[in-house]
């Protein structure tokens, strides 16, 4: 599996294509940009690595990962994955939100509703989804062989917002106890900052 990490909008927000070697066919997580120079050298790396974009994927539903959904799907033709408890963001409360943050981009509507469990399969990847509540309701974490994509529920040194609307330090709590449950060499990959590991996480993260 490549993973290409992007750092996109203006908070700063990491989005990621992820691609199979042998088949080329790819996802995209998080496309929270909301400018067009920024959506074009996503595309621009696609097209020239020859890639197969299968699906968009958002970790949770905030518009700084989500207000570059609408130019991918509209450019590649694919559906919109998000957990079923944050769907309702990428409707007419998204546009209120995206405009809150400064955006005047915003999401359509999900395509497909993931679950707790749920495998997403490109090429020969598979990633599980991981309901991973806390940031919000529908938070998710995907989890593959060595790797996992945290979204917004663990950061390099930190975690995500518990003081928001749909937000719970208990959710929190528990999401990051299935988190450390992994074993210690997996990479992280959250969706703001610098990558990691959790053995990393485990020793020097204050919160955990």
């Amino acid at each position: 599996m490549m993973t290409k990490m992007f750092t996109v909008g203006m908070l700063s927000t990491n989005c990621y294509v992820t691609s199979c070697k042998e088949t080329r066919d790819a996802i995209i997580i998080d496309p929270g940009f909301d400018d067009q120079l920024a959506a074009e050298k996503i595309i621009k790396f696609i097209n020239e690595n020859a890639l197969e974009l299968k699906f968009i994927i958002n970790t949770h539903g905030h518009p700084d990962h989500t207000c570059g959904n609408g130019i991918i799907k509209e450019k590649f033709h694919v559906s919109i994955l998000i957990h079923e408890d944050d769907a309702y963001m990428l409707e007419e409360l998204n546009k209120k939100a995206a405009r809150f943050f400064g955006s005047n981009s915003f999401s359509p509507p999900a395509d497909t509703l993931l679950h707790d469990g749920n495998l997403v399969k490109f090429g020969k990847i598979t990633l599980k989804v991981m309901h991973t509540p806390g940031h919000t309701y529908g938070s998710i974490s995907l989890l593959g062989e060595k790797e996992v994509f945290t979204g917004d529920t663990l950061f390099a040194g930190s975690i995500g917002r518990t003081d928001l609307p749909g937000s719970s330090e208990r959710d929190m709590r528990l999401s990051l106890e299935k988190l450390t449950s992994l074993p210690n060499h997996y990479v992280v990959y959250p969706g703001h900052g610098s990558t990691t590991t959790l053995g990393e996480e485990k020793l020097n993260n204050p919160f955990l």
